[in-house]
Parts: structure tokens; C-alpha cells; sequence
């Protein structure tokens, strides 16, 4: 009998239970996802619209697609993909997150399957998706290996996984740790553990130990001149982002 996965950890869903009121709060302890969420959909939607042959100028680009949003929180990312015209599940290991995803999206008259529940326990199901969008959430995880196989089972053939997770090196320190949570307190102290930060070549190797094959990676840079983030071919020394494909 094949032995059940489990790559939640308890200690990181508490921390995020913890700040689960405040998903919906752009100046709150999830304003760095707020500032950098154009430029994760920005990714997320080209490459889509590369691997599905999409034109992103259409009405409803992504029409037909059904989306896993993993780790999806208060829903940042499962809103505006399904005003794309996606059919998505959002799926959260923590309760509370989901309900403040639900009402938020009950607000705005948006229809996303959200649920409480984990990846193991999606593939165990025999769900099976076009794309798989898993943003900032495999430094959080008990198992990173254990978790990626468990995304990978979620692939339709074909599929396409957008995996985003942060660099492991001494910059990631200073600016993700350092910087985030005790300079500018954009998160709560101990929100990262950097020993569980994942290299792009360590998490590509990961990816093709899954089972998909790894075909673009990106660095998401941030500007604090202008405020921003933008996408960067070459900068994957803090977050970054990888695009891979179930064959």
C-alpha cells in the first residue's frame, strides 16, 4: 500500500492563520504580493498564452483553461485569472484563508471553486488541470520534493506548471528577510525560514525529478526608486519564477 504524502507544515499554516484578515489590505502584512502581483500575472498570463496558443488581447483570453491556483491565500491571483476567462480552483491548506478568499469573491461577483485542502489531497482525488499555479509557496512546505511530485500528478498531459519561490544566497538574507521583515516590516518577523530558500538550479532539478520538463526561468526584480517589480531575464538572486511542462 502506497504510503500518503503529507507536505503541510503546521508551523508555517499558523503564521499565515495569523494574517489571514489582512489579504485584501494593500498598505497590510500582504503588500508585497499587492505590489508584485501585476508582474507575477504579467508572467503567468504570457506564458500561458505562449504554451495554449492564446491571444491575450482577446475578451476572455483564457476561456476553456481549467487553472489550479495552489497556495492561492485570500485569492490575489484566482481573481483575475478567472475575469481572464479561466475556470479555477484555489485551493489553501489553511481554513481561514479560503473563507476570506470566498467572501471576497462573493464581493465581486466572481465564481471560483476555492477550497480547503492540500495538493496530495487533489491528486489523490484525481483532479487533473491545464496549469498549475504555485506562487510563493514552495519555501512553506514540510517536503519540497514530496510537494512538487504531488503538483506534477495535478498535470493534464501537457500541462504547465508556474512555480515562483525565492534564491538562497546571502542577498536573498539581506533583502527577503533582513529587509522585508525587519527594515521596511512589510511581513511579520518570521514569516521566512532562508534555510528552506530553494536555488533556481535546485529547484529546476527538483521540477525534473517530478516529472516536467523545466522550460523558462525568470527573476522577479524590485525597484525601490520606482516602487516596483519587473520581470528580469538575467536577476534570479532573490525571487524568481520557473515555467515548466508535464510531458
Amino acid at each position: 500500500m502506497q504510503q500518503k504524502t503529507n507536505t503541510v507544515d503546521p508551523a508555517e499554516l499558523a503564521k499565515f492563520e495569523a494574517m489571514a484578515a489582512e489579504w485584501w489590505d494593500p498598505n497590510g502584512k500582504f503588500r508585497p504580493l499587492h505590489l508584485m502581483n501585476a508582474c507575477r500575472l504579467d508572467y503567468i498570463t504570457k506564458q500561458i498564452a505562449a504554451e495554449f496558443n492564446r491571444n491575450l488581447a482577446d475578451s476572455l483570453p483564457l476561456k476553456g483553461l481549467r487553472i489550479l491556483d495552489i497556495g492561492c491565500g485570500g485569492g490575489l491571483l484566482s481573481e483575475p485569472l478567472t475575469r481572464l476567462g479561466a475556470t479555477i480552483v484555489g485551493a489553501d491548506a489553511t481554513e481561514v484563508n479560503i473563507r476570506v478568499a470566498k467572501l471576497h469573491a462573493e464581493g465581486q461577483d466572481l465564481n471560483i471553486d476555492y477550497r480547503a485542502t492540500t495538493a496530495e489531497a487533489l491528486a489523490e482525488q484525481g483532479e487533473l488541470f491545464d496549469v498549475v499555479v504555485n506562487m510563493e509557496v514552495v519555501e512553506h512546505v514540510a517536503d519540497p520534493q514530496g510537494y512538487l511530485n504531488e503538483v506534477s500528478r495535478l498535470l493534464s498531459r501537457g500541462g504547465l506548471h508556474i512555480c515562483s519561490t525565492i534564491n538562497r544566497n546571502a542577498k536573498s538574507f539581506a533583502m527577503a528577510i533582513v529587509g522585508a521583515e525587519y527594515v521596511m516590516r512589510w511581513l511579520p518577523k518570521g514569516t521566512h525560514d532562508w534555510n528552506k530558500f530553494i536555488t533556481p538550479d535546485e529547484l529546476c532539478e527538483q521540477l525534473k525529478n517530478a516529472g516536467t520538463t523545466p522550460i523558462d526561468r525568470k527573476g522577479f526584480v524590485f525597484n525601490p526608486i520606482s516602487w516596483a517589480w519587473r520581470i528580469s531575464d538575467h536577476d534570479l538572486s532573490v525571487n524568481y519564477v520557473t515555467a515548466s511542462k508535464k510531458s
